[in-house]
């Protein structure tokens, strides 16, 4: 069934949206309706949606309606088409079976996709907590560079969210490396309590999409009392938009016990110096297989390389305690650890050469020995484990 429709819309606001929504719209749909767009013209203005019976993404925008009514287009065309018109109003029309689009002197006739075979869009869960957008888009950054990749292993491709009234932690882990942040939300329930399994990959272009000018929080929509997380959907709602993604039905791993609370040795360097170091000494690394470290007073030695691709050292200061350190890691996740830590410097914290080490943002005042000459883990918000590569010999 066609419908009839007309409106006109600013530019830069249909073009925002448009390519907005089409982010989320597969690339190769199982049914070819949903590569669809679908745009609901009304008296509050324009929605734009899009569905792939995995994540629903819609925004809503202001225009100039004439006539009320529903179309579905090519999703991914029209964002192109947006993209590339003259700074003029947009008007859209239908004739039939075609699209109209016009803008200054530019016109576009594109075939509209049948609604009868469109799939019902979900609806946007109960809001359960509210959080600061720029603090939502830093924490799931922090967190999802350690999510797993491998779809044969679904519980490590998800970011788990822990909930426990005001108090959130998020997780994420590929088995090599883990990362952890807490931070405080605004809950609808004070008592609320939930633990939920988020694809990291949707998660993070929902956080990365984020307007974090806006003084408005971002509302986190899983429901609420006995309610949370039963549809299983996580919505996200800020401003105009809103995005539900269906959870992963999978249990996060117990992290907890991998995190160590003492340290034989502990070391701060500063990040910027230390990531250019990294990437000029990986360059003669085997395949970008390990950079070595060794840490003593006042320096950490960063040396790579093989029997074939040379070898590279570079000197770099370092405030440091404890026994001296010989441990390797792979660069790749290393300069990840590095570059969603804030602070100017970070403290690294050590055991054994073969055990995981953490990677924190610098605290006010590093920790001193104990008794038994250990350094507890200093309280912080975010930590990165990483595992060494087995050194040779």
């Amino acid at each position: 069934m066609e419908t009839s429709i007309s409106f006109r819309v600013a530019k830069d606001d249909l073009a925002s949206a448009v390519a907005w929504v089409a982010r989320s719209l597969p690339s190769k749909p199982t049914q070819p309706v949903l590569r669809g767009m679908l745009i609901t013209a009304d008296d509050d203005g324009l929605e734009l949606a899009g569905f792939d019976y995995e994540v629903s993404t819609k925004q809503r925008i202001s225009a100039e309606v004439s006539q009320n009514g529903r179309i579905a287009v090519a999703g991914k065309l029209i964002a192109d088409i947006t993209s590339t018109l003259p700074n003029k109003p947009v008007d859209v029309t239908v004739d039939g079976s075609k699209v109209l689009l016009s803008c200054g002197a530019s016109r576009f006739e594109l075939p509209s996709i049948p609604l009868d075979d469109y799939p019902q869009l979900p609806a946007l869960p109960e809001v359960t907590g509210a959080i600061d957008p720029k603090l939502f888009t830093e924490a799931v950054t922090q967190v999802a560079t350690a999510a797993g990749r491998d779809e044969t292993l679904p519980m490590l491709t998800g970011v788990h969210f822990e909930v426990h009234g005001e108090d959130v932690l998020l997780a994420a882990t590929d088995r090599f490396r883990l990362a952890v942040r807490s931070f405080n939300w605004i809950p609808r329930n004070p008592q609320v309590e939930a633990k939920l399994l988020i694809p990291a990959k949707t998660l993070l272009e929902n956080a990365r999409s984020l307007d974090t000018s806006l003084n408005d929080p971002v509302e986190i929509a899983v429901g609420n009392d006995e309610q949370i997380g039963s549809d299983g959907l996580f919505g996200v709602h800020a401003d105009t938009r809103q995005t539900t993604t269906r959870m992963l039905d999978a249990d996060f791993p117990n992290f907890r016990p991998l995190l160590p609370k003492s340290h034989t040795s502990i070391a701060s360097v500063e990040i910027a110096p230390l990531l250019d170091a990294i990437r000029r000494v990986a360059l003669v690394a085997d395949r970008n297989a390990q950079i070595r470290m060794s840490f003593s007073e006042g320096q950490v030695v960063l040396d790579a390389g093989g029997n074939d691709s040379g070898h590279a050292e570079e000197v770099l200061p370092c405030a440091f305690a404890g026994e001296p350190l010989h441990i390797a890691f792979n660069p790749g996740y290393l300069k990840d650890g590095l570059a969603v830590i804030t602070t100017n410097r970070v403290v690294f914290g050590f055991t054994q050469p073969s055990r995981p080490a953490i990677m924190i943002p610098e605290p006010e005042v590093l920790p001193e020995a104990d008794g038994n000459g250990e350094f507890p883990t200093p309280a912080t918000d975010f930590t990165y484990l990483l595992m060494p590569v087995r050194l040779p010999g």
